[in-house]
């Protein structure tokens, strides 16, 4: 489970994050949409523990990110919109590292990690240096290294990026996957098409603030049946 109350981040004269409170329980798809610099990836760095809060709080599974961060980030799976990895190592290596930084048996690294790793059709990548892999490849092996430690609560930032249409299938249907067995999933994306597939419920910030919420269903209720996109445009729309 995700909590997020009167989450507030300033920057100088800028409030990036305005007043935002949220609860995505366990077992949700929920998806957050924004145009460029409406909040989305400073709340998710607050979520994950890389920025302090202005003021409010975020709680991982019951666990402050602020108070006791290590507890909230080993229920974590986070990759950011530009992942960092070691790129003098292999994706195989790179596995092993991050299974042993979540403390992970070596039997259940191997498993996990293989498995995921054969979805992404990665095998042909394992014992070559990150640093000669393609964008998507790198993609790929940060979301692997992510979800191999079997996180209760799984946070992407526009994790298509860089993805084929075969690779962001994988991973819709592996996030899909999470959701249905119990794991809280939070994305953001640009793309609407993944918020209407995808989604339990959507959120749709705007100039840091959180302007709705809900089901697609209960989205085009409060705005008359229309489009995601149309409802999107409108209240989004700095003219209105």
């Amino acid at each position: 489970m995700i909590e997020i109350e009167q989450l507030t981040k300033q920057f100088g004269d800028l409030r990036a994050v305005d007043d935002v409170s949220l609860t995505v329980p366990a077992g949700e798809f929920f998806v957050i949409l924004g145009p460029n610099a409406a909040g989305k990836t400073t709340t998710i760095k607050v979520m994950a523990g890389l920025m302090k809060p202005t003021s409010g709080s975020v709680r991982i599974c019951g666990f402050d990110i602020g108070a006791n961060p290590i507890e909230a980030r080993r229920r974590m799976a986070y990759v950011p919109d530009f992942p960092f990895l070691y790129d003098k190592l292999t994706p195989a290596e790179f596995f092993r590292f991050t299974g042993k930084l979540f403390g992970m048996e070596e039997v259940a690294m191997e498993v996990k990690s293989e498995r995921l790793a054969k979805r992404f059709n990665l095998g042909e990548f394992l014992a070559k240096p990150i640093e000669s892999l393609s964008h998507g490849t790198k993609q790929r092996v940060a979301i692997v290294s992510a979800l191999m430690h079997s996180p209760e609560v799984v946070v992407f930032d526009e994790p298509m990026v860089g993805l084929d249409p075969h690779h962001s299938r994988v991973l819709k249907d592996i996030l899909r996957e999470q959701a249905d067995a119990g794991v809280t999933v939070f994305v953001s994306t640009h793309q609407l098409s993944v918020a209407e597939e995808m989604a339990d419920r959507i959120g749709i910030m705007h100039k840091g603030r959180l302007v709705a919420v809900g089901s697609h269903e209960e989205l085009q209720a409060a705005n008359r049946d229309d489009t995601l996109e149309s409802i999107f445009l409108s209240l989004t729309n700095d003219d209105q």
